[in-house]
């Protein structure tokens, strides 16, 4: 990791003249202060905030970056982790970076300016942040990632077994009969990457089902997106007898899109998502779920983190969790398979 001298050295000035072109770059002179500025993005430094707080030990910091503040499998997975961390004297600071890895790589910015000693981050989409999450492990910070894991990501994980998730739901569903099954979300190695939409093609196929070129929609994991692309599906001239949504977030936004239509579940379209929200238990019928185990998922994190930080302990293993599929009342067999296919059910009253 560069320091201050090594900037000064490339560019030619004394370490005063380095460190006064960061705290106070009005007394250079213009030439003498784009030296500095070069040699500082040349060789990437940065300002270790941090020093001032491990100079008395270590930083009892920790950054959680989040995927979606509104999401709640982030919120309960910050609680739990939260619970864990502060119980052995750390402070969490708690990010978002909106399933972005462009948004990441400045939040990653302002933890590691906080003294942070280690990281737990759900990756954004893309590859903006990847070189720069190395190189906060060059400098000592331990970095995990959960929920979603880039491939062939060096750093420890804690993951759901989505995979195995997916083909249970959409054996699930098979078993009930389904064919025209669509998952709200299409694989996409950029904008949607996930392991929930590049399994479900796989798993329809090893059924003797294919998804319809019609049904494959990339979209964001939000519920107004959901919103959206349930409508579009349920207007087609052969529409979906059964969902997936691919987060609790995303069925809010399907479930809006059915009732507004005028279909009844299990009636006349089934629902299944992954999330077991407090919500899905409530509404009538109750929704069909994968249930996350999120707790023990923050846990686990958590005890990684004071593994690394307490005993130095920097193993990169990488534990899946398996899902639990909790069957309620959103799905059944089809019964009114002409309602469905006409797509032109009368609206509720």
């Amino acid at each position: 990791m560069a320091n201050i001298q090594d900037v000064a050295r490339l560019a030619g000035v004394s370490p005063t003249t380095a460190k006064r072109a960061l705290r106070e770059p009005d007394k250079l002179t213009p030439e003498t202060l784009a030296r500095v500025q070069q040699a500082i993005a040349q060789l990437h430094y940065e300002p270790d905030q941090r020093a001032g707080s491990l100079r008395g030990g270590q930083s009892r910091t920790v950054g959680l970056v989040v995927g979606s503040i509104v999401e709640p499998f982030f919120a309960q997975f910050a609680r739990t982790a939260g619970r864990t961390l502060q119980a052995a004297g750390y402070t969490l600071i708690i990010s978002e970076n909106e399933y972005s890895a462009r948004l990441e790589l400045q939040e990653l910015s302002r933890l590691y300016g906080q003294r942070v000693a280690a990281i737990l981050v759900r990756p954004g989409y893309g590859p903006d942040s990847r070189e720069y999450l190395q190189r906060l492990r060059d400098r000592g910070l331990f970095v995990l990632e959960y929920d979603y894991r880039p491939p062939g990501s060096p750093f420890p994980s804690v993951m759901l077994d989505n995979a195995a998730c997916m083909r249970e739901a959409v054996a699930y569903l098979h078993g009930l009969g389904h064919t025209r099954i669509a998952a709200l979300g299409t694989f996409d190695p950029e904008i949607h990457p996930e392991e929930r939409s590049r399994t479900f093609p796989e798993a329809m196929r090893e059924r003797g089902l294919t998804v319809p070129a019609a049904y494959q929609r990339v979209t964001l994991l939000t519920e107004d997106t959901a919103y959206t692309l349930t409508h579009e599906l349920l207007g087609l001239p052969d529409p979906p007898t059964a969902l997936i949504a691919l987060t609790g977030t995303q069925a809010i936004g399907a479930f809006r899109a059915i009732r507004e239509r005028g279909l009844r579940l299990p009636d006349d379209l089934s629902l299944l998502t992954f999330d077991n929200y407090p919500w899905t238990a409530l509404v009538d019928p109750p929704i069909t779920v994968i249930e996350q185990p999120v707790e023990a998922m923050a846990e686990a994190a958590a005890q990684a983190v004071l593994r690394a930080l307490e005993d130095g302990d920097f193993r990169t293993d990488h534990q899946v969790m398996r899902g639990r599929l909790i069957v309620r009342g959103s799905c059944a067999p089809l019964r009114s398979s002409e309602m469905v296919a006409a797509g032109r059910a009368p609206l509720a009253p």
